[in-house]
């Protein structure tokens, strides 16, 4: 496997900057594979541009590392582990407050016992109420880094919802929906009666010691 980096870097709030960096990552073999950006709102680099970008392959990495710090703006680059070495594989959860907090138990509790065993899974949870704010969080799951499954708890889901299920199904996340009304426990993968269990099943299937797989019940409901 290409070695696999990730890079931290605080720069002045300039055009091109995005440009000179893929620059010397272009120039030194590496491909970015992934890249987060924001203007910093507090502390001493109040103002400046954070990004962290993720390569893959390349020449030897502290090379890298020191033409990324002669790059004119550039104030401050570290080395990091990934995001996936750090947080791995995300189990999404979305809808309601008491059902995503007992599915985020389940999940938890199931995710403590795989990251004990090596494994890296995160859980990530957002209450939301009305159709419109679930569906497009929903879509935004196929645009999150790591998303690996998406677990829905509420008690009344569908039509723009059920649309954006089918959205991140096709993207290749599969869906886990509590028993409720509407037509997205018939879009769901598996859908499941007991929160708790929701939440343990979907860390079991995208765990990689775990023997469970949804695509082998996929479409019945517990």
């Amino acid at each position: 496997m290409m070695p696999h980096h990730a890079i931290s870097l605080i720069a002045e709030n300039q055009k091109g900057i995005l440009r000179d960096i893929g620059s010397v990552c272009a120039e030194h073999n590496a491909n970015i594979t992934s890249i987060q950006q924001e203007i910093l709102t507090r502390g001493p680099d109040k103002g400046c541009a954070w990004a962290d970008i993720e390569i893959e392959g390349g020449d030897e990495i502290n090379a890298v590392l020191s033409e990324l710090r002669l790059v004119s703006g550039i104030r401050e680059v570290v080395l990091h582990d990934t995001f996936g070495e750090i947080f791995g594989k995300r189990v999404i959860i979305i809808g309601g407050g008491a059902q995503v907090a007992q599915v985020a138990m389940g999940a938890v509790n199931e995710a403590d016992r795989h990251n004990i065993r090596g494994e890296r899974i995160s859980v990530d949870t957002i209450p939301l109420v009305g159709e419109e704010n679930l569906a497009r969080a929903v879509e935004a799951v196929g645009r999150l880094p790591r998303a690996s499954i998406l677990v829905l708890a509420g008690s009344l889901m569908g039509g723009e919802i059920t649309t954006a299920i089918k959205s991140i199904q096709a993207d290749g996340i599969p869906v886990i929906c509590l028993k409720m009304a509407g037509s997205a426990s018939d879009a769901a993968d598996l859908v499941v009666t007991d929160p708790i269990q929701a939440g343990v099943m979907a860390v079991m299937h995208i765990s990689t010691i775990g023997v469970f797989d949804i695509e082998k019940v996929k479409g019945k409901e517990f």
